[in-house]
């Protein structure tokens, strides 16, 4: 995708230090973080949203990679959050996750 911020991060486009990596997704501190530790959890396929996923592994492997960052960063005490579409949140259309912890 073209436009897509998480795209141009991971290509190197856009400079950006990415805090985790594995063969499937890639994980940065979010630049406006709404809580003490906000990282973001994105899969390297570009994905829009959950409604535009078909393959349901990745999630598997992307809440693995969620349970080795928060070892990675000493969190224990967090909360996981997936927008979905701008209504409910969305701000970047590349689906992510939100880890929170203070």
């Amino acid at each position: 995708m073209t436009n897509c911020i998480f795209c141009k991060i991971l290509s190197g486009e856009i400079p950006s230090k990415i805090i985790y990596q594995d063969d499937y997704c890639f994980a940065i501190n979010d630049i406006n973080p709404k809580a003490k530790k906000h990282i973001l959890v994105i899969p390297k396929e570009h994905i829009e949203s959950l409604n535009e996923i078909n393959d349901f592994s990745l999630m598997s492997k992307m809440f693995e990679a969620i349970k080795n960052i928060n070892k990675q960063e000493n969190i224990n005490h967090f909360k996981t959050q997936i927008n979905t579409g701008s209504q409910a949140g969305q701000e970047v259309m590349h689906l992510h996750i939100h880890i929170l912890a203070n």
